[in-house]
């Protein structure tokens, strides 16, 4: 184990034991201390769940990319592994980029990542490869012979400057893996690679080819068959809006079609935005061992990382909650795992409640909760124009999640939770009326919220910092609404 990750390691425990439980969320996963960014090697091993991140130890910026570590036997209560790479190696001495991982048939933890260097030293571009690392689930040793792809393995009019983050998965001869890359336009193209050890690689085709329309270089792609179609999540950069779709330049995208193997060529028949909030990027799935495809994602925006340096905490980056993930009606669904009812205490529910104007609900309150909410028009009634719901309240401070029936749409909005800068506040989302009825599911921890629309039809995500003694919710609409409310404190169990 070489010196520069035997630091990381000490630093960290050190630094760690400085930030308080209070200081995190509650349910979700912050790096040990410092910087996180894309998770990584989300798989399952040792009968445990394994979540790698792109990580920076030192401060909360983006730095020399090491892999943190944590695991969990439910996928809430994380526990902190001591790092698994740092940047040490030639070959990757600018930075453990983004990877994947499985486990093998002898019983070890395969890591696939990107190893990345300057060429001709600093300040020149980036040579990205791709190497390995394989451990025992705690420690990881780097393949002697990295990296296992380099240039010469990408065919014609592709950028090895941009060649990155590789997700693997089983095949019944061995493993195959899709890797990101670009032409000379920084177009995104998506490789198709096969092996029979997951360490010797042979090219198979370009699996997909950005014409254009989804930004330019396409990340942390995954690949993925599910109920009946395939599944290609991919993070684009620099995309322009369509109509609500793709509002977050560096956001991520689902295309739903199928996988011809003859051809080896992903054929799309869909694509829409997988996260309508703000603060979404670079998700990554596994196949649970109860055959659930589940996602988590980076729960922040490269527009809004400058924030970190202006923060007192001594961590910047969080992990969304997991999600288990279906096809409907065309669309990918997002549920939050149903390991979170476990945490549900204290239920309030009111029923058939008239909103008109401000309400506030009993025993409808908290930092650290999973709140459902039915909306219904009144039964001859002028339609309400608009319902609010504000939470992470007090008297000067809140977020707001709010919808327009005349526009259908829902919006989410932070610009009053006490932020000092003028970085994105807001984002919409088109909800069209089902029957009259909107039903939304909103799940708070201490800094963020997460949305589920119409079950899981569509989601938005947002971090929130507003100080955790801001915890009142209420209710205001613009006319007549009757509403539903299920609410449920979220506790850990000790």
């Amino acid at each position: 184990m070489k010196h520069k990750l035997l630091f990381a390691r000490a630093y960290e425990k050190e630094a760690a034991e400085l930030i308080p439980d209070e200081a995190r969320p509650l349910f979700h996963l912050t790096p040990y201390t410092g910087w996180m960014n894309d998770p990584n090697g989300f798989s399952f091993y040792g009968g445990k769940f394994h979540l790698f991140y792109q990580y920076y130890p030192y401060e909360t910026v983006w730095n020399d990319m090491h892999w943190g570590h944590a695991v969990s036997k439910d996928l809430l209560h994380w526990t902190y592994l001591p790092a698994a790479m740092a940047p040490d190696k030639p070959y990757d001495d600018f930075g453990c980029f983004s990877g994947s991982a499985i486990e093998t048939p002898d019983g070890k933890h395969l890591l696939l990542y990107t190893g990345v260097r300057k060429e001709g030293g600093e300040g020149k571009k980036e040579i990205q490869t791709q190497c390995v690392a394989i451990g025992d689930g705690l420690d990881y040793k780097k393949y002697v012979h990295n990296p296992v792809l380099n240039e010469h393995v990408l065919p014609e009019g592709c950028d090895y400057h941009n060649f990155r983050d590789p997700k693997i998965w089983k095949t019944e001869t061995g493993y195959r893996c899709v890797i990101g890359t670009c032409d000379e336009n920084t177009l995104g193209k998506i490789l198709l690679f096969k092996s029979q050890d997951g360490i010797h690689w042979e090219f198979e085709n370009i699996l997909i080819e950005n014409d254009g329309r989804l930004g330019l270089m396409w990340e942390c792609p995954d690949f993925f068959p599910l109920d009946g179609k395939d599944v290609l999540l991919v993070s684009p950069q620099d995309m322009l809006p369509e109509r609500f779709e793709y509002h977050n330049g560096n956001g991520t995208a689902c295309i739903i079609g199928h996988f011809d193997e003859k051809e080896k060529r992903f054929i799309p028949e869909s694509d829409h935005a997988v996260d309508y909030g703000i603060d979404f990027y670079a998700p990554t799935t596994m196949l649970a061992p109860d055959g659930r495809r589940i996602m988590i994602g980076w729960m922040q925006n490269w527009d809004t990382t400058k924030l970190s340096s202006l923060r007192e905490f001594k961590w910047f980056g969080q992990m969304t909650l997991p999600r288990e993930l279906s096809i409907r009606n065309g669309r990918l669904y997002q549920k939050p795992i149903r390991e979170i009812e476990k945490l549900r205490k204290n239920p309030v529910t009111h029923k058939d409640i008239l909103v008109d104007g401000v309400v506030r609900l009993p025993g409808v309150q908290g930092r650290t909760v999973d709140m459902e909410i039915t909306l219904r028009p009144v039964p001859n009634a002028p339609l309400y124009h608009k319902f609010a719901a504000r939470f992470m309240e007090n008297e000067q401070f809140y977020t707001k999640l709010s919808y327009r029936t005349h526009e259908s749409v829902l919006r989410i909005d932070r610009k009053f939770s006490g932020s000092r800068r003028a970085y994105i506040h807001q984002r919409r989302c088109e909800v069209p009326f089902k029957n009259g009825e909107i039903k939304l599911r909103i799940i708070l921890d201490r800094f963020s919220a997460e949305v589920f629309i119409n079950d899981g039809e569509q989601t938005m995500t947002c971090t929130v910092f507003t100080d955790v003694s801001a915890s009142d919710i209420s209710f205001n609409t613009d006319g007549k609404v009757l509403m539903d409310v299920t609410k449920y404190d979220l506790l850990m169990e000790e």
